[in-house]
């Protein structure tokens, strides 16, 4: 399992990122599920990923509808993938210990949440199951930092 901490800063707001991994991933193939607890965050990512660019579009849903199995992203207030992700997307900066279960976690949080992703990056030292990575916008660009 790996685990990618990204922080957001002024340079790097949560929706582009977002944005950003979700075309990437579903160009790789893959099936992402994200993950807020606030609805209201869920329909804001929901416009925009319709609206990612003008040429095209990210297709996804919010969970709950009929197809949801077939959707390639599912935005989620849970951990339940119904559409068979193994890659997750925390987008509400709030760990959840249960994304483990995931192949991969993007863990997206800002300076209100650093204390929480301190706390979650020291769980999983000696895990021997999981890689983590730790990543830093530096003039626009992403490093790895740890």
């Amino acid at each position: 399992m790996r685990i990618d901490f990204y922080q957001l800063g002024p340079e790097a707001g949560a929706d582009g990122v977002i944005a950003a991994l979700c075309s990437k991933l579903v160009a790789d193939g893959e099936r992402l599920l994200v993950v807020a607890e606030e609805e209201a965050l869920l329909a804001r990512l929901d416009r925009q990923l319709w609206s990612h660019s003008a040429a095209s579009f990210l297709p996804h849903a919010l969970t709950g509808g009929p197809d949801d199995s077939r959707q390639p992203i599912l935005l989620s207030t849970g951990l339940d993938a119904p559409n068979g992700a193994r890659n997750l997307l925390l987008a509400d900066g709030r760990w959840r210990k249960a994304s483990q279960h995931f192949d991969r976690t993007f863990y997206l949080f800002d300076d209100s949440n650093v204390e929480e992703a301190r706390s979650a990056w020291r769980s999983l030292v000696g895990s021997g199951e999981s890689e983590r990575h730790y990543w830093a916008n530096e003039g626009g660009k992403w490093v790895e930092k740890g």
